[in-house]
Parts: C-alpha cells; structure tokens; sequence
C-alpha cells in the first residue's frame, strides 16, 4: 500500500508578458547608455575624444608616460669623490670647502705627498693655482687618493700623478703619465720595500726625518758602515729604535724610530756594514700606522735631507705593465673631467 503523499500541485503558470518586459528595460538602459556617452564626448575636445574612443576601442586604459632615469654619475658609480679648487688660501681650508670637515683635513695631509715632489708646501703653491682630485672615503682610515691634477704657477705646468698596483706587486704606487715613479728612490735605502713616502723635510710639517709607510717586518739595513751608539732610547715616542753613527766619511748620525722588536745581538758599540740588516720596521712608540722613520744629522743640531745625502733615482713601470697603466690612466683622466682651469 503506497503512502499518502503531500499534493504539490501542478507547475505555475508562466505569463507571457514577463520576457517581454525584461527585455524592453534591458533594451531601454542600453539607448540611455549610448545617449548619455554621446552627449559626454559631445564636451570633450576632438582630438582627446577619438584617443579615448580608440584605447577603449583596443580594450587598454592610457598610461601616463614614464620618466627616463636619471643619468648616473660616473664618479659616483665608480665608488669615488672628486674636489676640483681653484686655491686662493691654505691648502687644508680649500679642501674641506670642496668637502667637509670629516674628510677634507686628512685629504689634505694625503694630496700634499704628491704635490711635494713638484713644489715647496706651502711656500710655493700659489694664489691661483688649480687643484683636481679623485679619493676614495675609508672608515676610520685616511682618504685613498687615486688621482691628481695640479696646475702650478711656480712651475708653469699641469701635473699629473695615478695610483696603480702592477700586476703581481704587492703595493700600489703613483706614476707620472709616462709611467715613472712620482717618488724617488735612495740608492743604499734604509728599507727593502715600501708603499708611500708619507713625510720629508719639505713638506711643510717641521718633521726632522723621511717616514716609509711599509708593513710591520719590512727588512731595515745600515745605509753606511758605522757603529751602535745606543738603542731603544725616549721609547715612549720613539718605541725601538736604533742610532748608528758613520766610521770615516762625514760622520753622519741615523736613527731609526718606530721598529719591531729589536733582535738581540743589537747592541750599544757593535760595528755593521753598509747594507748590513739591523731590524725591522714595526709600529712602536708614538706612531700611528706602520711605517720606518729614517733621520740623518751632523754634530748634534743639524738635521740633513736624505733626499741630498743619497743619490737618488726614479724606476719606471716594465714593459709588460705599461698596457694596463695606459689604460688606468685613461679611466681616471675620463672622472677628473675638466680642469677647473678651463672653466
């Protein structure tokens, strides 16, 4: 026997007047929209009206148009600074100027090492002269310079100077254009090998010796035939240090400042040979980076100038490296740009 089940009735009756209206109202919006976008294109300017017709046309919305990028500086992309003066003062205020004051007065110490080989600091820079310079900024070390242009009224010529590191060589140099050393060089040098001369008698700071910048271990020799006189003496300024004092000749005094420990046979009264090791350099003392410190007197007032007592010489880049310098110095000269000179 089948359950009694609930009468749904049958299906409702459609009327036939509703397709009607839907479409009607469907077709009524659409007239509208087509009314209202004439009557709006109608208030704008011809030209904007068919660029919008046709990006909507193309189904894409107007961009605005992009900025080109700025153009890089290549100083700056380079990792470096450049300062280009004209020098109307001292050398130091100029620099910070062109600076600032974190920089400018160790710049300053760093760029004269260069221009003492050209002129007197500061006697012979002039009112007048131009000054260009390509450095680097190091944390909590001096400024790296990698470039010099000087253009001296005292000389009457534009100098030049460029760091490079010959391949192989463990200390980067500066070079005149042609590939000489800017330094010269001391037949029968108190030290083997060296980075920097970072001080001389006419530099202008007063200093009594010539200060080598060489690693902590770099071999010291006797530049002439004498004897110890004594050793490791005012070791609050000077740290280890040795005086030796020329047999025959002028009898000249050396003293050598600032050396690593010294060895032991060392001693007051012990006579040595010209080339003859005595120690190394170090980091003792009053200094403040590695480095020889190398004075010669007479009697015991006078200082002398290595740089008149030893002959002196400058080496040049080897053929094999002249390529590669040719090349550096074509870059640098390209971020030194124009001199200020011809401005």
């Amino acid at each position: 026997m089948r359950p009694n089940l609930p009468t749904l009735g049958g299906p409702p009756k459609r009327n036939p007047f509703g397709p009607v209206v839907a479409v009607s109202v469907i077709l009524g919006a659409a007239a509208g929209g087509v009314w209202w976008w004439k009557q709006r294109m109608a208030d704008v300017p011809m030209d904007v009206a068919s660029q919008t017709a046709s990006a909507l046309d193309a189904g894409t919305v107007a961009q605005a148009p992009v900025a080109p990028p700025a153009p890089t500086d290549p100083v700056k992309a380079a990792g470096l600074e450049r300062v280009s003066i004209r020098i109307e003062g001292p050398l130091e205020t100029a620099l910070v100027q062109a600076s600032d004051a974190t920089v400018g007065p160790a710049l300053a110490q760093v760029v004269t090492r260069t221009l003492v080989w050209w002129v007197r600091v500061p006697g012979e820079i002039l009112r007048g002269d131009t000054l260009d310079v390509l450095f680097q900024r190091r944390p909590n070390e001096e400024p790296l310079v990698y470039a010099v242009r000087f253009v001296s009224g005292k000389t009457g010529q534009t100098h030049r100077a460029y760091r490079f590191t010959p391949a192989g060589e463990a200390n980067a140099r500066y070079y005149l254009p042609g590939g000489d050393e800017l330094e010269l060089r001391m037949e029968k040098s108190p030290i083997d090998s060296y980075e920097q001369i970072t001080s001389l008698l006419r530099d202008g700071r007063g200093h009594k010796g010539v200060d080598f910048r060489a690693p902590v271990g770099t071999t010291v020799r006797a530049p002439f035939a004498g004897v110890i006189k004594r050793k490791n003496w005012n070791f609050g300024s000077n740290g280890n240090c040795i005086e030796l004092v020329e047999t025959g000749g002028k009898g000249r005094r050396a003293l050598f400042l600032h050396l690593a420990e010294l060895p032991k046979n060392i001693q007051a009264g012990m006579r040595v040979n010209a080339g003859q090791v005595l120690a190394q350099s170090g980091n003792t003392g009053h200094s403040f980076a590695p480095h020889l410190h190398y004075q010669l007197m007479l009697g015991e007032n006078r200082v002398l100038d290595p740089f008149d007592q030893h002959k002196t010489f400058r080496a040049s880049l080897a053929a094999a490296h002249k390529g590669a310098f040719d090349t550096e110095v074509q870059r640098l000269d390209g971020l030194l740009g124009t001199s200020v000179a011809g401005k």
